[in-house]
């Protein structure tokens, strides 16, 4: 059963607005992910990717993510817009955050923006900002979208929405 969008105030997106297929398009939205006292990333030429009922997906470029954090997972998926992705591991100190994070090596030509582009799973991090307001992860454990205080839902992800 589709659920009832949240109306979207001014200056309010709805996730119910985004598209179906998934689309991919680059945003100059400060990005930034911090975690021990270390700034794991921080952008300005992100790609987001949105999809109906899904909150964005942020992917940053690898010249924007401190240098030897990440490591390749054995983890992989696969998309049926996007195609096969792979999964890292962050790696800070004694710390290991397991398949916290995903990029797609040869995404489909719909999402070549994605190439080499890395996206993360905000819940384990200690601060995730968009435009310097703080994330609260989408539910549900297997996606990654970010959500903000500009979006509406109801977000897929949340209990009762497997069927959406």
């Amino acid at each position: 059963m589709r659920p009832t969008p949240a109306p979207a105030e001014p200056g309010k997106e709805s996730v119910w607005n985004y598209p179906r297929p998934a689309i991919a398009e680059r945003t100059s939205r400060h990005i930034r992910i911090e975690h021990r006292e270390l700034v794991v990333a921080d952008t300005r030429t992100a790609v987001r990717t949105l999809e109906t009922s899904h909150p964005p997906s942020y992917y940053l470029p690898p010249a924007d993510i401190a240098p030897g954090l990440l490591r390749p997972s054995s983890r992989r998926s696969f998309c049926e817009w996007k195609g096969e992705a792979v999964y890292h591991d962050l790696v800070i100190g004694d710390e290991l955050l397991r398949d916290i994070a995903w990029s797609y090596p040869d995404p489909t030509a719909a999402f070549r923006a994605l190439r080499d582009h890395v996206a993360f799973y905000a819940g384990p991090l200690d601060r995730c900002t968009v435009d310097g307001a703080l994330v609260t992860p989408q539910a549900g454990g297997f996606y990654g979208g970010w959500i903000t205080a500009d979006l509406t839902g109801p977000f897929k992800g949340e209990p009762g929405s497997r069927w959406w």
